[in-house]
């Protein structure tokens, strides 16, 4: 912890401006693996289906253009023979019997329009002036539509009666029956559906190893994924768990180390303790308790350090916590020490009351250390409680108060437990506070002082058996 007053802050340099991106690239994108993959796959099933259906709208064009070719020639041929060998006179009532849906006869007149100019309208104009053989075909126009020739034509036939009749001819269409719209929709809806399921079944397991890798605090006890699924799933989950195991095992080897550094240097502490009170020297004999003091302080803390690190067995269970914050303020009086309690959390709490006792032990002496006016304020919710330790010290240097979280960590970078401490109050104090799910932060306060808050949730619910 600091003793002088944080400085000033400075701003925000300014980086290089990231260079405009094109217009796609700023299209809002999902966030999620699932999202993306789904928006994907369902758009490619949609191009898919539209392609479907313009190759099925270009087979009926080509179909219709088969059946134009090939059919109907022969029956416009028919037509006009007939009309030729009726008489004259009944030629008009013959006309709506002898007209079809895509052609139809004038009597007399001539052929209006261009030249045929399109390659579909000049074969068809060629094979009706072969089948019309021995009738002599006058002329064969293309029906304009606004500034572009239409897929009409107009063919005069000169009959052997020297009289001339018009045929009518156009392209009529071959409409998709609704029903296949339906079915390419439906089938687009299905199809997605299974989509959907197989990304679900592709992208949980993710969904499960991001969930046990958060759930993998200072205590590194994760609940172990199902080892099995496909062999990719069950692989990954295998060599999470292995992973695991092997963190877990480090851990508490580092923490039997040092627990056993620290058994091992009792003894020649002990000793040189002994030796101190043979020294003749008072002066020389307090600076060596000092630095014993400080070191078998140091080996402590470390330890205790390494333990919270390691994590926590303390069970979860339901407490008064205004009587241990009222029992903790009195522990404090009675020491000569001021520290007020502001606020009651009221009904009980469920919590690891041993680690909430340390990590407010640890926040209050560095209060004590370093500040005046020390104050416990308690802020009860609905589902949470919120403890903040707050003094008027000098603070701590906005830039700074992350690293304070860290061991071994002070800011004014001296290594005399008198001035700066071991720097690792505030660190198993952070520690703690994430092996119990809570949370703490630091900040700065308007008025003065530091204020270091404490953020417990879920604080109702029964701990498991």
């Amino acid at each position: 912890m600091p003793t002088s007053a944080h400085p000033d802050a400075l701003p925000a340099s300014l980086g290089p401006q990231a260079p405009d991106r094109p217009a796609w690239r700023r299209l809002p994108v999902p966030r999620s693996l699932f999202a993306r993959v789904t928006l994907v796959i369902v758009i490619g099933l949609a191009i898919a289906q539209l392609l479907t259906f313009a190759a099925i709208r270009y087979e009926r064009d080509m179909a219709l253009r088969e059946l134009m070719m090939i059919g109907i020639e022969r029956d416009i041929a028919s037509s006009v023979a007939i009309l030729d060998r009726l008489p004259a006179d009944e030629r008009p009532s013959w006309l709506e019997r002898l007209e079809r849906r895509n052609y139809r006869f004038v009597l007399g007149g001539s052929a209006q329009g261009t030249a045929p100019q399109s390659p579909l309208a000049r074969e068809f104009a060629t094979a009706i002036a072969d089948a019309m053989r021995p009738f002599e075909i006058v002329k064969v126009a293309q029906v304009a539509q606004g500034a572009q020739p239409s897929d009409a034509l107009q063919i005069q036939v000169r009959l052997s009666d020297g009289s001339s009749v018009v045929v009518h001819a156009r392209r009529v269409g071959m409409p998709v029956s609704h029903w296949v719209m339906w079915l390419l929709v439906v089938q687009l809806a299905v199809l997605a559906l299974c989509a959907w399921f197989a990304v679900r079944l592709v992208t949980r397991p993710l969904a499960d190893l991001a969930a046990a890798a958060d759930e993998l605090g200072p205590d590194l006890k994760a609940h172990q994924l199902q080892e099995d699924g496909p062999t990719e799933v069950a692989h990954a989950a295998r060599a999470f768990n292995a992973m695991q195991r092997r963190i877990s095992g480090y851990m508490a080897e580092r923490v039997e180390i040092l627990a056993a550094i620290s058994h091992d240097l009792q003894t020649p502490i002990t000793r040189m303790r002994l030796r101190t009170d043979l020294m003749d020297s008072e002066h020389d004999r307090n600076k060596f308790r000092q630095d014993l003091d400080a070191m078998h302080t140091l080996v402590r803390e470390g330890v205790t350090y390494a333990r919270t690190l390691h994590g926590a067995t303390e069970p979860a269970r339901r407490i008064d916590a205004d009587a241990l914050f009222e029992s903790m303020v009195a522990d404090y009086e009675d020491s000569g020490q001021a520290v007020r309690l502001e606020g009651r959390a009221g009904e009980p709490i469920v919590t690891r009351p041993n680690a909430l006792r340390r990590i407010l032990a640890n926040l209050i002496d560095n209060a004590l250390n370093f500040g005046s006016d020390v104050r416990l304020q308690v802020h009860a919710q609905a589902d949470a409680l919120v403890l903040a330790v707050v003094d008027n010290g000098p603070g701590i240097p906005p830039d700074q108060l992350e690293n304070v979280l860290k061991p071994f960590y002070r800011v004014e970078g001296s290594r005399n437990r008198g001035t700066g401490g071991t720097g690792l109050g505030l660190a198993i104090a952070h520690q703690l506070a994430m092996a119990m799910g809570a949370e703490l932060s630091l900040r700065n306060r308007s008025e003065g002082g530091l204020e270091a808050r404490l953020s417990l949730t879920n604080i109702r619910a029964m701990p498991p058996d």
